[in-house]
C-alpha cells in the first residue's frame, strides 16, 4: 500500500507540474474559484516556503535519505495508517526530488515547480506550493497523530510503560 500510494502521489505531482510548465507562464496568476485559488507558476530552489534558497544540493541529499529510510522501514510496517503517512511523504519527497535532479539550472540544483497559491496570487497570503508539498504535509500530520495515539509501525499500540497492546 505504501509504494502504491507513493506512486499515485508521484504521478499526480509530475503530471500537474508538466501541465503547469506547458500551459502557465512563469509569474502568471490564473484566478480560480472566485479568488480562493490561483495558479501561479514559480520555481523554488530552497526548502519549504523558499527557506534557505541556494542549498538545493543539501535538500536533494536529504530527500534521498528520507526516501531510503522510508523504503527500508516499509518492511516493518503493519499499520495501515503508517503506510498511508509514509506513502504520502515518500511520493512527495520523490516528486520534488525529480525536479531538483532534472530541472534547470542543473543536476542536483533544479528548482521545484510550485503553482498553487491560496486566497491571493503570488503567495501573498500563504506560500506557493505543489501536490508533492501537500502530500508531505498531510503525511507528516498523519504521522504526528499516529505517534500521539501511540500507534507503532507494527500496528501495536504503546500503553505508556507496560507491554504494547495489539491494535
Amino acid at each position: 500500500m505504501l509504494l502504491l500510494l507513493a506512486l499515485v502521489v508521484l504521478v499526480l505531482d509530475l503530471g500537474t507540474k508538466l501541465l503547469v510548465v506547458a500551459t502557465v507562464e512563469r509569474g502568471a496568476d490564473i484566478r480560480l474559484l472566485g479568488g480562493a485559488l490561483y495558479l501561479t507558476h514559480t520555481r523554488n530552489t530552497g526548502a519549504a516556503f523558499s527557506f534557505a534558497e541556494g542549498f538545493t544540493v543539501v535538500f536533494t541529499l536529504i530527500a534521498v535519505a528520507v526516501a531510503v529510510v522510508i523504503v527500508r522501514t516499509a518492511r516493518r510496517l503493519f499499520a495501515t495508517g503508517w503506510a498511508v503517512a509514509l506513502g504520502l511523504v515518500l511520493g512527495g519527497a520523490v516528486g520534488n526530488l525529480v525536479d531538483r535532479v532534472f530541472r534547470e539550472p542543473g543536476f542536483l540544483r533544479g528548482g521545484v515547480v510550485d503553482f498553487i497559491s491560496v486566497f491571493a496570487p503570488d503567495g501573498e497570503f500563504y506560500p506557493v506550493f505543489n501536490v508533492a508539498d501537500s502530500a508531505i504535509v498531510c503525511g507528516g500530520v498523519l504521522g504526528v497523530v499516529l505517534a500521539l495515539r501511540g500507534i507503532e509501525f507494527d500496528g501495536t499500540r504503546s500503553t505508556g510503560g507496560g507491554a504494547p497492546a495489539r491494535d
